[in-house]
């Protein structure tokens, strides 16, 4: 029996080709959808039929893309997702985030053969808290990209209501490993080791953040999407352990063997950084029996064996 077909939106993308590389192992038909803006080409092993290049808010060309798939799933990864970036472009990354996620949605409507939907959404939907954050929290987003993925969170669920496909909604704690796109702390921790040696400077160093590695992001989000089959619901996908920025700093010493001088540099701090960001993961793991593999330091060097997860 042939695998079930998967569209994957902004599949080229960091957490994208984390997912890709797993459900690749376990034979599924992979088609990607990208506009390359921010993932790169040369990240994907695919046929070159198998990848579609369009932007999302392009309502024609998704239409186009999801009618000559014909998906048995959609995981929709596609939006802007650096905050920083964000807040500085908001009519942008509103647009790719609500527009381009209605535009996918609409063209799901009218897939004859789709079984599921699944959502990237974010921590950043959740308030400031101090200890770990359930599903049933209730959302607050603090800046434009929470609020996009919030909105797009309520675009899942009335697609769900209109449609009746099963849909998942996955809030996404702070990824980490190779191929990283976007400047978050470990990445730059990461590029000034390699081009400046043991002296670094950063931010913030004593806010708190859970890390997962990619590798257990891809093996969460395929078993999520084998199990689910009816209905609709939300998932946090974080690792359930919060590391400050001092922690990490230590990891990279003990990954390389050596000191690292650290010079916190104040145009690199950003004075609305929440000082606990903590996910709550016993829902994920009683629903797919799964749990991080890959620990901060051991992650941190997969950035060195320049390993594709």
């Amino acid at each position: 029996m042939s695998k079930a077909r998967i569209l994957v939106t902004g599949g080229a993308g960091f957490i994208g080709t984390a997912i890709l590389s797993e459900l690749t192992r376990y034979g599924y038909d992979l088609y990607v959808l990208d506009n390359f803006s921010f993932g790169k080409r040369s990240y994907l092993t695919l046929p070159e039929d198998h990848i579609i290049e369009a932007d999302i808010r392009d309502r024609e060309a998704v239409a186009e893309a999801v009618a000559s798939v014909s998906p048995h799933h959609i995981i929709h990864l596609a939006a802007i997702h650096f905050i920083p970036y964000c807040n500085e472009h908001p009519f942008e990354s509103s647009d790719i985030n609500i527009s381009g996620t209605m535009a996918v949605l609409d063209a799901a409507k009218l897939a004859p053969e789709l079984r599921s939907v699944f959502f990237a959404s974010t921590a950043a939907v959740y308030p400031i808290f101090d200890g770990p954050l359930a599903e049933t929290h209730t959302p607050h987003p603090l800046d434009i990209y929470g609020l996009s993925k919030l909105a797009g969170e309520r675009l899942c669920h009335a697609f769900y209501l209109e449609t009746g496909i099963p849909t998942i909604v996955c809030r996404f704690f702070n990824a980490f490993g190779p191929m990283e796109t976007n400047p978050h702390l470990i990445p730059v921790i990461h590029q000034q080791l390699l081009e400046k040696g043991p002296q670094i400077q950063l931010g913030n160093l004593d806010t708190l953040r859970d890390f997962i590695h990619v590798s257990d992001m891809g093996r969460a989000v395929r078993m999520l999407l084998e199990k689910f089959s009816s209905g609709y619901d939300t998932f946090n996908l974080g690792s359930g352990v919060e590391y400050s920025g001092r922690e990490i700093v230590a990891a990279f010493e003990k990954s390389l063997g050596q000191k690292i001088e650290v010079e916190q540099d104040p145009k690199r701090m950003r004075p609305s950084d929440r000082k606990h960001l903590l996910a709550d993961v016993s829902k994920l793991r009683a629903y797919i029996d799964w749990k991080p593999e890959v620990g901060i330091t051991e992650g941190i060097a997969t950035l060195y064996q320049g390993e594709k997860v």
